[in-house]
């Protein structure tokens, strides 16, 4: 059997698209048993984990690896050893490009040769990935901005998953179905009573994603060839890879049929560009004469070009811009221990402010994961840019349930530490530490029924779940408008108890402008944020 018929019945392409498939279907499961809270001990977070760029920058930033990071150094080791393979045979976001840019392709073949050629601008994902590192480096971790598994996660997360919310109608009830579409609202957990999720913001991350993916149609693989940066990172590691492209000037006859399908953009007519090649294959099975193949780089080094086209200049100006990012963005003055936002309200088991910034990357795994819908993507106004789309508590939405530590279990950088539910309500062994406490309910008694408009009103002493209550009452007995004695329940708040779970929030029947609020203030995390100088109720006082 020759080369030739050999590679058109087994065909290297074929074997890529498999591995793709496989772990787009990987990611998408994850995301689901994340979803729905049935993570069942699945490694939900594992493709994060195994993001070299995530190990490094949080590296950089916190001084260690957290964790199971270390599985990123698996993917260094195959970029050492086959090149780029990452990008185009296991990267989710790498295969969503590549099937929207196959799609939508209606080029003729010569124009994709032109497409699929370098160009300079394909320079600047070098430019990105070292504005990130000196950021990191610096304590600023601002990667989860760019970030192809970063924003593959957050996208599912806040765009397409509550899209998919369409079991239920706008009072949250489950609408009616039968068969196949019944038995997937089951799988998805709607029932009776359980509200649509709604993310603050979805509609810039989706259009951010959307952007990214249409450019597509300008440039083939926009995202990956220009921004991505971690394909800078592994592409800057693939000048030392053992296998490549290799092409045997003898056989090719320059017909530049490789440049069909290359996503990579890497030259495989002329001399390859190590740095790009995606490992894709497609250049081998479009070759018609067997120029090219895949194998242990020889030694005739002048037929590849093995570094990035990033000159020191550009590298220099790189890092000036990223160690000025990282003060631009502290100045905003609200995301920090000293001064911070009011409405900046961390998941239980976050670190504290400062610490928190170094290890965040915006994956939105937690918030994907909490079951009430009350996490939410940070914009503007919650922290400035530094902060954005990072996790905060939106008890307008709901509340933090008591028993619930799963943002926790699904963090991978350890931005939320792992804890267990008795460490949250400050039971058995950390009953002298006391509960985490998120932050402290207020009062305005302007907008509180029973207090400006003497309307009886008790929900939030209701529905308030801690014992001994933080919200309690002072009865007073007043004459309403009919001339009838009424005895009011007047609202009062013991800051002692509370623990910020923001369910009185989330219940007061004052819709547009609660009556009673939660915020940061006497958060267990932060020394520099507490409200009282003593807790009353301690014992030892």
């Amino acid at each position: 059997m020759s080369s030739r018929t050999f590679r058109r019945k087994f065909r290297l392409t074929n074997v890529r698209i498999l591995s793709q498939v496989f772990f787009f279907g990987a990611f998408i499961f994850f995301c689901w048993a994340t979803w729905t809270s049935r993570l069942k001990g699945y490694p939900v977070s594992r493709i994060l984990e195994m993001d070299p760029l995530v190990m490094i920058t949080t590296m950089l930033s916190t001084g260690y690896v957290y964790r199971y990071l270390g599985w990123g150094l698996l993917v260094i080791a195959l970029t050492l050893l086959f090149g780029r393979v990452f990008c185009n045979w296991i990267c989710p976001y790498g295969t969503l490009h590549q099937f929207v840019g196959w799609l939508f392709n209606v080029n003729t073949t010569k124009e994709n040769f032109d497409r699929n050629r370098y160009k300079p601008i394909y320079f600047l994902k070098y430019g990105i990935l070292t504005v990130f590192l000196v950021m990191a480096a610096m304590g600023s971790l601002q990667i989860g901005l760019l970030d192809p598994i970063c924003l593959m996660y957050r996208s599912v997360a806040t765009v397409f998953s509550p899209a998919i919310d369409m079991g239920v109608d706008a009072t949250g009830n489950a609408i009616a179905a039968t068969g196949a579409e019944a038995f997937w609202l089951d799988q998805l957990k709607f029932a009776p009573g359980v509200p649509r999720r709604v993310f603050v913001g979805s509609f810039w991350i989706g259009m951010f994603i959307l952007a990214l993916v249409g450019a597509n149609v300008f440039i083939p693989r926009f995202f990956c060839r220009v921004l991505c940066p971690l394909g800078a990172l592994l592409g800057a590691i693939s000048r030392f890879s053992l296998f490549r492209i290799n092409r045997d000037v003898h056989k090719c006859t320059d017909c530049d049929l490789c440049l069909t399908r290359c996503e990579g953009a890497a030259d495989p007519q002329s001399l390859v560009r190590m740095s790009e090649c995606f490992s894709c294959m497609n250049c081998i099975d479009d070759c018609p004469e067997d120029a090219l193949s895949f194998g242990i780089k020889g030694l005739d080094t002048k037929q590849v070009v093995a570094n990035p086209e990033f000159g020191r200049r550009k590298l220099v100006f790189s890092g000036v811009i990223g160690a000025l990012g990282y003060p631009f963005f502290r100045n905003d003055g609200t995301n920090t221990n000293e001064t911070f936002s009011s409405d900046l309200i961390r998941p239980p088991g976050s670190v504290e402010e400062d610490e928190f910034l170094e290890r965040c990357i915006k994956c939105d795994q937690c918030i994907n994961v909490c079951p009430t819908n009350v996490l939410q993507p940070a914009t503007f106004a919650e922290g400035g840019f530094e902060s954005l789309w990072t996790p905060v508590m939106n008890f307008n939405i709901s509340h933090c349930q008591l028993k619930c530590t799963l943002c926790s279990e699904v963090c991978p950088t350890g931005a939320i530490r792992k804890i267990t539910v008795e460490e949250k309500l400050g039971k058995g062994e950390f009953e002298e530490a006391g509960p985490i406490v998120l932050g402290t309910a207020f009062f305005d008694r302007g907008r509180c029924l029973p207090h400006a408009m003497e309307i009886p009103c008790v929900v939030c002493e209701e529905v308030c779940p801690v014992s001994p209550k933080a919200i309690q009452t002072k009865d007073e007995e007043v004459k309403d408008v009919t001339g009838n004695i009424v005895l009011l329940n007047k609202p009062f708040m013991v800051p002692d108890l509370c623990i910020g779970c923001g369910i009185c929030e989330a219940e007061c029947p004052v819709k547009d402008d609660r009556a009673v609020y939660v915020t940061a203030v006497g958060e267990s995390r932060s020394q520099e944020r507490q409200l009282l100088l003593k807790n009353r109720f301690d014992t030892e006082s």
